[in-house]
């Protein structure tokens, strides 16, 4: 099986490691690593460590791509990237594993040039033909509406393709409405959107639900280290990570997004998808840059993910026979 990832929005991921991390004040790195990244970057790499092909398009700065063809080539993921005038963005990650924190800043990105969102579709209305999965990820940059995200799933509807949509903001409550196959948003950006009230699991559980009622197949509502909801609208899941030393947060949500494709395409339960989603996202905070353990060591981990079912009622969880 093909799957495509869209990333309208790449950076370049400038790691900074400083441990005990002070603001207003000098710090001292004590080492800095780049990477190719953004979130559809991110999930097709994910992808193809675990062995799937994937193909990774979008718009790319024509300065500065060579960090990204080196990364394809060494993942083996096919670029159809189109490439604009100017230089991809950098998001700079400063990263204290001592205290085992994350701090983002990201830059706005190029806004695409007359005829870029054309070539791109063209690109993609190609990649329909032969590719079951599409993923949809990251902001828009300037000068992109949010009406792209609705369209872009309505188009690939008209082709029968799955489409998994990890956005954000206006764009995600936008994209709703033309009902993508899969969405994983985050606790904190479905409340920016009005679909979660409070935090806990009986609101995300509730959130989900939501999300399935409005035409979503499987909805996962991620809340950080106290795991994720699954939801296909007739089983609601809580998938429940065991501890891990965390390295980096970035990334790990896209990891989520790749294993549930993962596991969707091999077929399994979705107990069976929630772990190894919940595998894949363990695997990324562990590990600097969008990398992924050998399946021997993702299965050990899926293992140790405990998944309950949750009834939104009355918040009880019952064990999930393994």
């Amino acid at each position: 099986m093909n799957i495509a990832t869209i990333t309208l929005n790449p950076a370049i991921d400038q790691t900074v490691f400083v441990d005990h991390f002070q603001l207003n004040t000098v710090n001292r790195a004590r080492a800095m690593q780049r990477d190719a990244g953004g979130k559809g970057v991110n999930v097709a790499s994910f992808l193809a460590d675990y062995g799937l092909n994937v193909t990774a398009t979008g718009l790319l700065g024509a300065e500065n791509p060579h960090i990204f063809e080196r990364h394809f080539a060494t993942k083996g993921i096919t670029d159809r990237f189109i490439r604009v005038p100017g230089a991809t963005r950098i998001g700079i990650k400063i990263v204290d594993e001592a205290n085992q924190q994350t701090t983002d800043i990201n830059l706005p990105g190029l806004p695409p040039p007359p005829g870029a969102l054309d070539a791109l579709l063209n690109v993609i209305d190609e990649l329909a033909a032969d590719h079951e999965w599409f993923v949809l990820a990251g902001k828009l940059p300037p000068g992109v509406p949010v009406e792209f995200v609705p369209d872009l799933i309505k188009r690939l509807h008209t082709f029968n393709r799955a489409i998994a949509l990890d956005v954000s903001g206006p764009a995600l409550a936008a994209g709703l409405t033309a009902q993508p196959s899969l969405v994983k948003p985050n606790i904190d950006e479905l409340r920016q959107i009005t679909l979660l009230d409070h935090d806990g699991l009986e609101s995300a559980s509730l959130a989900a639900r939501r999300l399935n009622q409005m035409g979503i197949r499987l909805a996962i509502v991620s809340m950080g280290a106290r795991g994720a909801i699954f939801s296909n609208g007739t089983t609601l899941l809580h998938a429940l990570p065991p501890p891990v030393t965390v390295r980096s947060t970035v990334g790990a949500g896209d990891a989520m997004v790749a294993g549930t494709i993962a596991g969707l395409v091999e077929g399994l339960s979705l107990t069976e998808v929630a772990q190894l989603a919940t595998a894949f996202s363990l695997a990324a905070l562990g590990s600097i840059g969008a990398h992924l353990l050998p399946r021997a060591e993702l299965r050990a981990l899926a293992a140790r993910v405990m998944v309950t079912v949750v009834d939104p009622a009355v918040t009880t969880l019952t064990p999930v026979d393994q």
